[in-house]
């Protein structure tokens, strides 16, 4: 099962540490955003990299203003073990959902669309294709828009310069 707040710890782009649940922080963001007149869409996408005996993830919820730029929310994490790359590949994606699922609700309320965003090539040439069925399967299973490279952008970009 899903936990009410998935223990992760938030920052901002420029280090600010986040101290209060996530859940409440993206709501405040909500408000502002929308007081100011801009219509949102929220990409939540992971990535990772291994680094020795190390996978060190990143995880981000990006808010994009609608033809006006966005901004995003980081979160780090790292475990000691040696995976597969499918697995690797499927953490991540568990990773994003579980952020998704704990926000939706607050998203619908506020009429902001979600988009959950997977670092898996659609090329069959690539090694992340192994787990695109999986993953589609996972995030579209769970009713969330889904997109793989390259139009995700929140894993393949953002998280990627987060790791």
């Amino acid at each position: 099962m899903i936990s009410e707040e998935p223990q992760m710890k938030w920052r901002t782009f420029n280090g600010d540490r986040i101290s209060m649940p996530i859940k409440k922080r993206v709501e405040e963001i909500i408000v502002r955003e929308q007081n100011q007149g801009y219509k949102l869409k929220v990409c939540i996408g992971s990535d990772s990299q291994v680094k020795g005996k190390w996978i060190e993830y990143a995880t981000v919820i990006v808010f994009l203003r609608e033809n006006k730029g966005g901004f995003m929310l980081i979160s780090n994490d790292s475990q000691q073990c040696t995976i597969s790359l499918k697995e690797r590949m499927i953490t991540e994606v568990a990773k994003s959902v579980e952020i998704a699922y704990h926000l939706c609700d607050l998203l619908d309320n506020y009429n902001v669309d979600l988009e959950v965003h997977a670092d898996i090539n659609t090329n069959p040439n690539f090694k992340s294709n192994k787990a695109l069925k999986e993953a589609m399967g996972y995030i579209l299973g769970m009713g969330f828009v889904f997109k793989a490279k390259p139009n995700a952008f929140a894993s393949s970009s953002c998280a990627d310069k987060m790791v």
